[in-house]
């Protein structure tokens, strides 16, 4: 059986006595208090998956991993079990964000240090089918806030493409520029202009849990 467990740990850069927490199967939480008192936020979020009248229930949405913008904290993005949504407002409530081509299912995302309407995303099928689209790997990138998406394919493999990539394992550095991921076939893929153009450096790893620039 598996058990709700923490993922994701924002700190706010303004006060780091303001933390938002993401928890599979446990919605999102946050303290501004250093801990001691917690409160469970997440108005705006829906897991389809559960019966009607529980769906909105913030208790037990299943957040899959929650990134904050460094220069602008209050905006956030989620990648949820259940799709993506974005928070202006430090995690208060959450906008639903339709239209994620080729999928709004996956586990990774990052968000641009400076810029907090750019998000990247590596999707995948669906909950069933946990690999690439069609086999078909590729990078999600908004610039809008979530009005539109690029799919950025470049370098990455079109075809025969089985990698899952988990939900630590997309990183980008402070300047926005340059973006590594990891995935579940032990390859490791680097872009150095915003996801447009992919490079792989290795393909002989074990599975890969976690991407960190140092």
């Amino acid at each position: 059986m598996d058990w709700p467990g923490i993922h994701s740990i924002c700190v706010d850069p303004r006060d780091s006595q303001h933390v938002t927490l993401g928890i599979s199967c446990g919605g999102v939480w946050d303290t501004r208090d250093g801990g001691d008192s917690w409160h469970l936020l997440g108005k705006g979020l829906v897991a389809d998956f559960m019966p009607p009248g529980e769906q909105e229930n913030p208790n037990i949405q299943d957040a899959h991993r929650i990134a904050c913008c460094a220069a602008n904290p209050d905006h956030l993005w989620l990648q949820h079990h259940c799709g993506i949504f974005r928070s202006t407002d430090a995690a208060k409530t959450w906008e639903r964000i339709r239209g994620a081509d080729p999928s709004d299912f996956g586990f990774a995302v990052a968000v641009h240090p400076q810029d907090p309407l750019t998000a990247w995303f590596v999707p995948g099928a669906n909950d069933d089918m946990r690999v690439p689209v069609d086999a078909s790997l590729c990078v999600m990138r908004t610039r809008d806030g979530g009005k539109t998406f690029e799919a950025l394919r470049n370098g990455l493999p079109q075809q025969h493409a089985y990698h899952l990539v988990y939900r630590h394992c997309l990183d980008v550095t402070a300047n926005g520029r340059t973006l590594a991921f990891g995935s579940t076939t032990g390859s490791v893929w680097i872009s150095e202009d915003g996801g447009a153009n992919w490079q792989r450096l290795s393909a002989d790893m074990p599975p890969v849990y976690c991407v960190r620039f140092g």
